[in-house]
């Protein structure tokens, strides 16, 4: 925890579409809970461009986020990891686990891609106030 908020990882096999989706939107709706990160199992070269592309639409600008593994964000530890990956994960001592079964929508066109996005959104305002109501009790 920092500030007596949660470290919270989302890992995707990339990190160039739903992680990154999911900690934008964390940055955006949870600052107050969680202190967000992503990750991908393999990471991409580069986010895809149809996610840059979606989460403007949402006037969200991730120009700055790049794909990376966890290994990349040094030896921060989380509270919770949100697997995305579709993959069996283990994570470190203390870290909780949650799965998201969420399609990957990396080579899905557009219009699936925002729906993917959308999903992300609502699953993450869910944690959001999940974790409002565990700090408040």
């Amino acid at each position: 925890m920092i500030d007596g908020r949660k470290r919270v990882l989302f890992l995707c096999i990339g990190n160039a579409c739903r992680s990154q989706m999911a900690e934008a939107f964390a940055r955006v709706y949870g600052a107050d809970v969680m202190v967000p990160a992503s990750a991908g199992l393999a990471p991409a070269f580069s986010i895809a461009p149809d996610t840059h592309r979606a989460m403007l639409e949402k006037n969200i600008d991730i120009r700055d986020h790049f794909p990376k593994t966890k290994a990349h964000l040094g030896r921060a530890r989380f509270d919770l990891v949100v697997n995305m990956s579709g993959h069996d994960v283990n994570p470190e001592d203390g870290e909780a686990l949650v799965n998201w079964y969420v399609d990957d929508p990396v080579r899905e066109p557009y219009e699936r891609h925002r729906e993917i996005r959308d999903d992300i959104e609502r699953r993450v305002v869910k944690l959001v106030l999940d974790l409002r109501r565990e700090k408040n009790n």
